[in-house]
Parts: C-alpha cells; sequence; structure tokens
C-alpha cells in the first residue's frame, strides 16, 4: 500500500473510482440503445476540446466536456434527421474531431502530438487536482442522471415508440443520454484515455448480463466491475510501469470472459429446470410466468 503516500496515486485512484461508476453507469442505456460505439465517436470529437484547451490555455478537461457535449447534440440530431447521408455526416464529424485535434494542440504554443499521449491513452502522472475537481463534479452529474432518471431512461432506451406513447419526451431523453455520454467520456479521458473509454462503458455491462437479467442488478454488477477493474488497474500501472488505459481495459475483458465462462453451467442449468416438467399441486403454487412489465421490462 505504498502507493498511497504519493499525492498523484491518491488523486489517480479517486479518478479512477469515478470512472469505473460513471462509464458503466451510462453504458448500460447505450448499449440498450445498440449504440454501444458511440462512446468512441465521441472521444474522437473530444479531441478537439482537448487541443482548443492547450491553443486557448484553458483547461483542456472542461474544454472537451463542452466540446463532447457539442457533439453528441450534433450525433442526436444526425440520427433523427441524417436519414441516409447520416452515417457519411458522422464520419466527417468523428475525423474532423481527431484532426481539429491535431491541428490546435501543434498551433498551441509549445504544443506537440507528444501533448496528446496522455489524453488519448491515459496517464496517472499527469491528473492534477484541478483536473480531480472537474472529474468530481462531472461525475456528480453523470450519476444524478444516471441514478435519478434509471427508469425513463431505460423506457426510451428499450422502446422509443412505447414511451412515446406513454408521455415520455423520447427526444429530450435522448439528448440527455448524449450529453451524459459525452461528459462520461470527458471524467474517464484522464485515466483509460479518449480511444479506449468507450471500452469500459460496454464490455462491464456485457460482462454483468452474462450473470443477470435484471436491469437493477445488471448495472449493480457492472459498475462493481467498473470499479474494480480501473482501481486494478491503476495499481497495476503503477507497479509495472504499464499504460493505465490498455491495463484496465486487458482486465475489463478478461472480467468478461471469465463471467462468461462462469455463466455458461448457470444456463444450462436454467434451461434444464425451465424444461422440467411442473409439479403437481395447487395451482397457486405454480410460478408465475414472465410477461410485459416485469422488473427486467421497466428496469426498476
Amino acid at each position: 500500500m505504498d502507493f498511497l503516500d504519493y499525492a498523484f496515486m491518491q488523486r489517480a485512484l479517486l479518478a479512477a473510482v469515478l470512472v469505473g461508476i460513471t462509464a458503466p453507469a451510462v453504458g448500460i442505456y447505450l448499449v440498450q440503445r445498440r449504440q454501444a460505439l458511440m462512446g468512441d465517436g465521441i472521444g474522437h470529437v473530444a479531441m478537439t476540446g482537448v487541443g482548443l484547451g492547450f491553443l486557448l490555455s484553458a483547461s483542456p478537461v472542461w474544454m472537451a466536456t463542452a466540446v463532447s457535449v457539442l457533439g453528441a447534440v450534433a450525433m442526436e440530431l444526425i440520427r433523427w434527421y441524417g436519414r441516409t447521408r447520416g452515417d457519411i455526416a458522422l464520419a466527417m464529424l468523428f475525423y474532423g474531431g481527431m484532426a481539429g485535434g491535431v491541428m490546435f494542440i501543434n498551433l498551441a504554443p509549445g504544443g506537440s502530438n507528444a501533448n496528446l499521449t496522455s489524453y488519448l491513452f491515459g496517464s496517472l502522472s499527469t491528473v492534477s487536482e484541478s483536473d480531480v475537481t472537474a472529474i468530481c463534479l462531472l461525475a456528480a452529474f453523470v450519476v444524478l442522471v444516471t441514478l435519478g432518471l434509471r427508469r425513463q431512461l431505460f423506457a426510451v432506451s428499450q422502446d422509443e415508440e412505447f414511451a412515446r406513447v406513454t408521455g415520455l419526451p423520447v427526444r429530450a431523453l435522448n439528448l440527455l443520454t448524449a450529453v451524459t455520454a459525452a461528459v462520461t467520456v470527458t471524467v474517464a479521458m484522464r485515466v483509460v484515455g479518449l480511444l479506449l473509454v468507450s471500452a469500459l462503458m460496454v464490455v462491464p455491462v456485457a460482462a454483468a448480463q452474462q450473470l443477470s437479467r435484471s436491469f437493477a442488478s445488471t448495472f449493480a454488477i457492472a459498475v462493481a466491475i467498473g470499479v474494480t477493474v480501473t482501481t486494478s488497474g491503476t495499481v497495476t500501472s503503477y507497479y509495472q510501469d504499464v499504460p493505465p488505459g490498455a491495463t484496465i481495459v486487458l482486465l475489463t475483458i478478461a472480467a468478461f470472459i471469465a463471467l462468461s465462462v462462469l455463466a455458461a453451467p448457470l444456463a444450462r442449468r436454467r434451461a434444464r429446470a425451465l424444461a422440467a416438467p411442473a409439479p403437481a399441486g395447487d395451482p397457486a403454487e405454480y410460478a408465475i410466468p414472465a410477461t410485459r412489465g416485469t422488473d427486467h421490462e421497466i428496469g426498476v
């Protein structure tokens, strides 16, 4: 535990815990919406914000947040109105974001592509006190949204038409999901990196789904996996002098593989139990079949 004696490791671990919570908390909605790679696209756009931060001598984290939010809103507008040309517009947005980041950081006084490395792949030693403050504030926003509006966000993620019929503001909730994903990307970029953050938003959720079918337990398991791999990866990075982002992502994939292997016997056991004949007895003893509106469906 000697690593806790260093201030930079204390900051890095705090940031890692917050990233482990926020990334899966948003990722579960993106997985339900079949937008697993949205975080990757936002990460590309955020590079322009980082470059602008260096160019304007402003905080790269806050500047990346502002640009990411604008990019996420643009992505949602393209999804609504883009139709057949939407994929081309998104490609230009993503690659333009990368190119803008490289251009702006090279135009900044004393700037070079080397300055982008810690934002692209994460870095322990460069997490400053101001970064931790920004990460804490942004993480609080993400947690409030993903937990406070979990029923509404889940309903929209499952079936937009059904949610619209029930009176939910579907477009506003879609925009809020996109904005929350953008904020999460900037929360994670100092630990995992912009190019790898999408994996932390998706893989823990996929791993949790191997063990659970209900939304609430999947959410809890995914967050637990996220916190475990981010803290473990951060400590491993300190002792082995390896990149934290790559270490965290590889640990996340390893967790997915391990849980997939463990879940296989459980799935076979469940299948046998469902195929077994119902026991004789009073009808009141029979199990109630799952129907629409169960705990999994409504996201309780």
